[in-house]
């Protein structure tokens, strides 16, 4: 499978990394995975027989301008001239989240489709945004999409959701959806530090963003358990049909309250069908000891979905970080290298 890769941050490197640390498993899986471009906001690297990879990863290491590697690297290698020269199987997006308009990757992943080249995204804003529409896109073109890493990344909430919930209907789902605020909530009950100190322990070792806005306050949440819903159950809604509340005001006191109800507060993300009408909200919740979400602590995610006929299923674990999220790209490049379908 010849690969062009567009967006080289830290998942896109991870992803090269994981290649090379897989060739054994990929050659047994008789997977022969060539990245004939690496293409980001400075430039690129082209070569028609594929990209020594392990060159290119120390070259990196020092230097982020993909147009100074001396083995093909150009400021002319442009998302056109990937889509000019047709030698590509699978496009690997992941540029960076515009939850506004999608974009550049909207772009990028429908122009894709549209020549008939596969296409996995690690992009939220595409999928959030017109998932339906490109799916379609891709099915008319014979192609597939695989967006598995833009909700949970190594936890499978949408494989699980699409084939292991084939033919019954999702009449809810909940879900420890960010690993930030878990690992917050569990160091202030386990702790009895206070809102700030937990988030300064997790952004010193690396588990908050320097600007942790879109965890803290929900929103990271939201944008997957949209997705997850528009998917599994074939609905069409926008970050405003959400009411989301973050976990900022959870106080010492809430927390220790809670402990000695035998309870633990969880930011759950949830939508319900209630009696046809749809309702989804982000919040911290206080969950019992015999909730399938009460256990799931640290940065540890996991969804829950409720149905007609399959009854529940409860997914959880999965590492957090950008190897686990590159592993969920990888994930859905062997699926369909295997012949597995998402767009039908």
């Amino acid at each position: 499978m010849r690969l062009a890769v567009v967006g080289f941050g830290g998942v896109g490197q991870a992803f090269v990394d994981l290649l090379l640390l897989k060739r054994s498993y990929l050659y047994n899986e008789g997977l022969d995975i060539k990245i004939n471009y690496i293409m980001n906001s400075r430039g690129g690297v082209y070569s028609p027989t594929g990209i020594d990879c392990a060159s290119l990863v120390e070259f990196s290491k020092a230097n982020g301008d993909l147009s100074q590697y001396k083995n093909g690297g150009s400021k002319q290698i442009t998302f056109e001239s990937i889509m000019k020269n047709k030698d590509i199987d699978v496009l690997v997006e992941m540029t960076p989240t515009n939850k506004e308009t999608g974009e550049p990757g909207m772009t990028y992943i429908e122009r894709a489709l549209e020549k008939g080249i596969h296409v996995i995204t690690s992009n939220k804003g595409p999928v959030m945004l017109a998932y339906k529409r490109l799916n379609k896109l891709a099915a008319k073109n014979g192609v597939q999409l695989g967006i598995g890493c833009t909700s949970g990344g190594a936890l499978p909430t949408v494989n699980g959701g699409l084939i292991d919930m084939a033919g019954a209907e999702i009449l809810s789902i909940e879900g420890i959806l960010n690993g930030t605020t878990n690992f917050i909530l569990d160091e202030m009950a386990q702790k009895g530090v206070t809102y700030d100190d937990a988030l300064k322990k997790a952004m010193d070792l690396g588990i908050a963003e320097a600007d942790p806005t879109l965890d803290v306050e929900g929103w990271d949440t939201a944008t997957k358990l949209l997705i997850l819903t528009n998917i599994l159950m074939n609905e069409e809604k926008t970050l405003a049909d959400i009411l989301v509340e973050g976990i900022t005001g959870i106080t010492p006191e809430q927390i220790e309250k809670a402990k000695r109800e035998g309870k633990k507060y969880k930011l759950v993300g949830r939508t319900e069908n209630r009696d046809g009408s749809l309702h989804m909200t982000v919040r911290p919740e206080k969950l019992d000891r015999g909730h399938p979400l009460y256990s799931i602590d640290g940065r540890h995610k996991a969804v829950r979905y409720v149905s007609d006929t399959l009854g529940d299923l409860t997914l959880s674990g999965g590492a957090s970080g950008v190897t686990p999220a590159a592993a969920s790209v990888l994930r859905d490049l062997i699926n369909i290298y295997r012949g597995y379908r998402y767009s039908i």
